[in-house]
């Protein structure tokens, strides 16, 4: 699904990634881990094509978005990869159907077959009877569910997560593990999550471990 090689990313004088090679099987769920700064962050963005890299090669479901220009790009992460970050990041304005249904708009599918979609993803959710609620209608686990639900709505190759459950208590940290691995199991996505969990992070099919900008394992 996802193959790396000699992965490099500076910041000015400061290099973040200093040659990382990463071979990620389909249908399983990664886990990174790594004490912060060690380049955990930098490593997902550009796997999932938010940044670029100094150097290296990146191939997503044989594809190579490094040489893609940025109207291709674009529409190569909406069609291919979901997002879930710590903080939900809804637009408040809309309900949680709505959030679930706009990458779907975006990239231009027929509106019955995104909201049946969204339908379907929020019902597996246990989210149907909040489908009209806004953001600030919902607790911190519905909103990270409603986001997770949006990550796939174009059924994407892979969902990257940096630190989802970092907002949330114990109890809704334990519902989005299950969670990941129903979606796993349910729909065959492939997930590659930063965390600092590390009862998760064992859960996994792989943990690879970044320290000073590089992968141990």
């Amino acid at each position: 699904m996802i193959q790396t090689t000699n992965i490099t990313k500076s910041f000015g004088s400061l290099q973040v990634l200093k040659g990382v090679n990463l071979n990620i099987e389909k249908g399983k769920i990664i886990s990174i881990v790594g004490t912060s700064g060690a380049g955990k962050t930098t490593l997902l963005q550009i796997l999932g094509t938010l940044s670029r890299p100094d150097d290296g090669s990146l191939i997503i479901d044989g594809k190579n978005p490094l040489k893609m220009g940025e109207k291709e790009l674009a529409a190569f992460r909406n069609q291919h990869i979901g997002f879930v970050f710590q903080f939900h990041h809804l637009l408040p304005e809309f309900t949680a159907f709505e959030n679930v249904c706009i990458p779907g708009f975006i990239g231009q599918k027929p509106k019955a077959e995104v909201e049946a979609r969204a339908n379907e993803l929020l019902s597996f959710l246990g989210l149907n009877d909040r489908l009209d609620h806004k953001p600030n209608e919902l607790s911190g686990g519905e909103k990270q569910r409603v986001a997770v639900a949006r990550a796939l709505i174009n059924n994407p190759s892979v969902i990257f997560a940096d630190e989802p459950t970092g907002n949330l208590d114990s109890k809704n940290q334990n519902e989005l593990h299950d969670l990941f691995f129903s979606l796993r199991d349910e729909y065959g996505v492939t997930l590659v999550i930063v965390t600092h969990d590390r009862d998760f992070a064992q859960m996994s099919d792989m943990i690879f471990e970044i320290k000073d900008g590089m992968i141990l394992k």
